[in-house]
């Protein structure tokens, strides 16, 4: 996280506020089309961790090989979209300066090449998750931050335009980082023979469940870019570099509970696949408050100090940034809270309900974000919409578990979580603001923030959180550690 927030900060101030901003919606129009990937690559996911599960190494190979056929087609797709539809769009309907024409065309195509890049690597990736080698995970993620910061001081060695050179360096890391994972995934699984082939008995199951979560994920990106293209349209670029700041602010905190999330996503549908509903339900029950927990022992002095980091990331904050990036963190912390339901959900493999509804929800944050712009609103109001949707996202996922699971009894479970979770977010922010106020703003307050947040949300947690089996299981750790 560290790594990128750092780098963040160097590439905007190198590129500066207008080409960070066209680097942002550029590279955003042919993130639109990676819907059809994200969809795929959520049934590449659960069907490799099922067969896993089950322990067929066969059906194993067999899941995999044809996943890798369907991504491979997926790619060329979106390759024919990106240089046709895509294309157009960005020349004919982005706002940009005829001076940064050419080099946002050139960002465009490497945007292309990256992306197809990522796609064709997604089947390797579930492998690795699925055989849940978090610590190599782990490592690989940490290589590709150095190469981000290399990339920084490529930007400023080599004497070129910025804004094309970095969009060059971003493809070739996304290609190194590619070769490394596929590498480690040919040794985890041994040796085998990709063919291109239909295999109609693996690949229709899949097609059919990530065509119900292609409504979903289609939602979710075109909801992200949508706002990004109508803050380009209302406000221009530099309101464009404001979205941007906030969302990697928010993808650097989302990846301590998303790395934790990422084990337990397999672990869910194994004990799905083995009919094991019991373990399930704790495991579903006590992720949820744990990665509650991380997310919110990060975001909390962030949302309160964030005026003195952005300004001590940032040589030069764009306007919005700052109610951009506390408001962005909200949404992030309600969804940790579900993300396991999700993911009990999809073990299913029924997620008609889910992509539908929830999908439907995204999506309406841009006719009303159109709607208030129209009237004059600024564009804050966009973020104030997307948190009252995600608490409906939240229920709408509760119901439609207790429907598809009964036997768990989840639903009264899920919605005391989510009530003691707030209960604690409004103890821990009325004390952490109590002592928040009584320093000037600076380092002295930043540091005591970040301390007090360490100390008292995990300490709440403790006794607003968890029942009596987990307190004794962690009080049991923690002198096992010590001892």
């Amino acid at each position: 996280m560290g790594v990128n927030l750092y780098s963040s900060r160097i590439i905007l101030d190198t590129l500066g506020i207008e080409d960070y901003g066209i680097y942002n919606i550029v590279a955003g129009v042919i993130v639109m089309f990676g819907f059809l990937n994200a969809s795929m690559s959520g049934a590449t996911s659960r069907f490799i961790t099922f067969e896993l599960g089950k322990g067929n190494r066969d059906s194993l190979l067999k899941t995999f090989t044809a996943s890798l056929t369907v991504h491979i087609i997926i790619a060329g797709i979106i390759f024919i979209l990106g240089e046709t539809f895509g294309l157009w769009w960005m020349n004919n309907k982005l706002v940009i300066s005829p001076t940064k024409l050419y080099a946002a065309q050139c960002v465009y195509q490497f945007s292309i090449i990256t992306t197809i890049i990522s796609i064709v690597q997604v089947p390797y990736n579930a492998m690795i998750i699925a055989y849940e080698k978090m610590n190599i995970y782990a490592f690989i993620e940490t290589f590709n931050s150095l190469l981000k910061l290399i990339i920084i001081l490529l930007l400023n060695i080599i004497n070129y335009d910025k804004l094309i050179l970095y969009a060059f360096l971003v493809m070739c890391v996304s290609a190194i980082i590619t070769v490394i994972y596929r590498i480690y995934c040919i040794n985890i699984i041994g040796p085998f023979k990709f063919r291109f082939k239909w295999h109609k008995e693996v690949i229709l199951p899949m097609l059919n469940f990530s065509s119900w979560d292609l409504y979903g994920n289609m939602s979710v990106i075109v909801k992200t870019q949508g706002v990004n293209m109508l803050f380009n349209l209302f406000f221009g670029v530099l309101v464009n570099a404001a979205y941007g700041i906030a969302n990697q602010v928010q993808g650097a905190i989302n990846s301590f509970s998303g790395s934790f999330l990422s084990a337990v996503r397999p672990q869910v549908v194994k004990y799905y696949a083995s009919e094991d509903l019991e373990k399930m339900k704790n495991l579903m029950n006590n992720s949820s408050k744990f990665a509650f927990i991380l997310m919110y022992i990060l975001e909390l002095p962030f949302i309160l100090e964030c005026n003195f980091i952005l300004n001590l990331w940032l040589k030069k904050v764009p306007n919005y940034a700052l109610i951009f990036t506390q408001l962005n963190l909200i949404p992030s912390l309600i969804y940790t809270l579900c993300s396991p339901m999700v993911f009990a959900i999809h073990a299913t493999g029924k997620i008609k309900s889910l992509s539908f509804i929830t999908g439907t929800i995204y999506l309406l944050v841009i006719p009303f974000s159109y709607l208030f712009f129209k009237l004059g609103y600024s564009p804050i109001i966009s973020y104030i919409i997307n948190i009252i949707l995600m608490m409906f996202i939240y229920f709408a996922v509760t119901i439609i578990l207790q429907q598809l699971l009964p036997q768990l009894s989840y639903g009264i479970i899920s919605l005391k979580n989510a009530i003691l979770s707030l209960i604690m977010v409004v103890i821990s922010s009325i004390i952490l603001n109590y002592f928040h106020n009584c320093f000037p703003e600076g380092w002295i307050r930043l540091i005591s923030t970040c301390l007090l947040s360490v100390l008292i949300i995990p300490l709440l947690s403790y006794f607003v959180l968890f029942d009596k089996n987990i307190r004794k299981k962690i009080i049991k750790l923690i002198i096992n550690k010590i001892f």
